[in-house]
């Protein structure tokens, strides 16, 4: 049977409504997942008159098992919580946050009850979330706190790469302070916990280095004298496939051809420029290290474009492929 996938609307006023009835309009993904979403119905038959979107047969239902999965047919649980007479497309509102959160929240409780067997996101936007009291920066604080996971671990995949963050949103600055032997070897050992889940257990992982050709033995930075390279001899010790420092320049090339089943990158833009320049549509965001399996578009609500019909469903489409790709493998290791 084809994987049960949730969808959260995510922000009504960004152009989620658009990428999931595009989404769920393309025939890939009417052959391989059963989606459900979690929004406002009246939102998404209002997207549906946005030019060129494509027109949709929405069934409303209260549990997933009342879905008719059918190609052309919208299954929504509708939690009715936007108000048409002062929705803006476009614009940052306290409301849309407020309603973005409780289709998460609604969601992760489906997930938690195994109802759906994973969950795909489209864009939430931080101003909306704060404008409407919601105590969260993104997705993964949230997923983090609704499934009570610490320190949840962002994993990128890309085509055949796949990339792990030792930090994330810190100053460059502060990111260097963190690279430690001991966060190094408890990442490692999370990461790869978390890639087994998702059936990927062959292969070596690699460390990225954090200076110029890996500091060059202290010629440029002591890092990977100091910390890195006991951290790799200690896990090696363990018995854990890694490799590394190896320098940044090159890492990510070499894993994307298979020398490597994924790269440990030690700060935010080490990572997200090595795939995101690869190929920005196709990254997509896996929040890991969860009792649920999550994978979310990496892009914004796009309030610019929000509306006109122009934004691409490629970033959604992708997220709902991998969903639908980890999903068996996840649900056999929590079982």
């Amino acid at each position: 049977m084809r994987p049960l996938i949730a969808i959260p609307m995510g922000d009504a006023a960004g152009v989620g409504p658009e990428i999931i009835l595009k989404t769920l309009a393309a025939e890939e993904t009417q052959a391989s997942a059963r989606c459900l979403v979690i929004g406002s119905r009246k939102v998404m038959e209002h997207a549906m008159g946005y030019p060129g979107m494509p027109r949709l047969t929405v069934h409303v239902v209260q549990y997933p098992q009342e879905g008719d999965f059918r190609p052309g047919i919208l299954n929504l649980i509708d939690l009715d919580n936007i108000d048409m007479r002062t929705f803006q497309v476009g614009q940052v509102s306290g409301t849309c946050g407020k309603a973005a959160y409780a289709y998460i929240e609604k969601s992760i409780e489906l997930a938690n009850a195994h109802q759906v067997d994973a969950v795909a996101t489209p864009p939430i936007n931080k101003e909306s979330l704060k404008k409407g009291g919601i105590p969260f920066i993104g997705h993964t604080e949230i997923f983090g706190a609704l499934t009570h996971t610490d320190d949840p671990l962002t994993l990128f995949e890309v085509r055949n790469l796949r990339v792990f963050f030792l930090t994330r949103h810190v100053s460059l600055r502060e990111a260097c302070d963190l690279v430690t032997r001991e966060r190094i070897v408890d990442y490692v050992v999370r990461c790869t916990q978390a890639l087994r889940k998702l059936g990927i257990t062959e292969g070596t992982m690699a460390i990225a280095g954090l200076n110029p050709h890996s500091g060059e033995h202290g010629l440029f930075g002591d890092e990977e004298v100091r910390e890195i390279f006991p951290a790799v001899e200690e896990l090696q010790k363990r018995g854990y496939q890694v490799a590394g420092p190896i320098g940044a320049d090159s890492v990510f090339s070499q894993a994307l051809h298979g020398k490597y089943n994924s790269v440990l990158s030690l700060y935010h833009d080490q990572g997200h420029i090595a795939t995101k320049t690869l190929d920005f549509e196709r990254t997509i965001s896996i929040t890991a290290g969860m009792p649920i399996l999550r994978t979310s578009v990496d892009h914004g609500t796009a309030f610019d474009i929000a509306g006109t019909g122009a934004v691409s469903p490629i970033s959604m489409q992708e997220a709902v492929r991998l969903a639908v790709k980890y999903a068996p493998a996840f649900q056999q290791a929590q079982s």
